[in-house]
């Protein structure tokens, strides 16, 4: 592993504080299919009453809490909606996941992504991965941004490192960090729910 891609221990990261601020949820065992895939994975968007930004500093607006992947709002997001997909163990690179990791973030992506374009209003949107210092990754943890391509763009002064996360960015209100989360944990159930009677699970 190159020193470049060591910002910080990963006892120090982030990202990994964020998953031991959200860990993944068991169906309840009363539940009489706690068992089945449906129940684990609605089991895997955390209730409003447990999705507390302030369980992290930074507050952490989370979406999905499920064994293998986190996903939250970017607090520097480039449009509304931006966000972001994460390994829960600490993996630098995209190298370095294992195979369970990778099936479980297959599986999410897809279903995230459309929650992005519901919420976002927008059909448009970029899934950037970066992979290293000079590859524009800044936390050292594997990441996807989903980025919705509102047909309204904000300025931009920057465009040419727009789509890698870079150029002018604003901190995300925490009242509508809030909100916007609640709202796309909501669209995920729904998401799921389509799954589900679609008989995808």
């Amino acid at each position: 592993m190159n020193e470049l891609d060591l910002h910080y221990p990963p006892d120090a990261c982030p990202f990994c504080n964020i998953a031991s601020a959200f860990p993944a949820s068991s169906p309840s065992a009363s539940s009489p299919s706690a068992s089945t895939s449906w129940e684990k994975l609605r089991a895997s968007v955390p209730d409003d009453n447990v999705a507390n930004p302030e369980k992290t500093s930074p507050s952490c607006f989370i979406v999905l809490a499920s064994d293998e992947v986190i996903a939250f709002l970017d607090i520097l997001p480039m449009t509304r909606a931006h966000l972001l997909v994460a390994t829960r163990g600490h993996r630098v690179k995209v190298e370095d996941m294992r195979g369970e990791e990778g099936r479980e973030m297959g599986f999410w992506l897809p279903i995230l992504a459309k929650v992005v374009s519901k919420v976002s209003r927008s059909t448009d949107y970029n899934i950037v991965q970066n992979n290293g210092a000079r590859a524009a990754q800044v936390v050292p943890h594997v990441h996807f941004h989903i980025i919705p391509r509102p047909e309204t763009m904000p300025q931009i002064k920057s465009k040419s490192w727009t789509m890698f996360g870079r150029g002018q960015r604003d901190e995300l209100d925490d009242d509508e960090g809030a909100s916007l989360a609640a709202e796309m944990r909501a669209a995920l159930r729904e998401q799921l729910e389509k799954l589900k009677n679609d008989s995808k699970l």
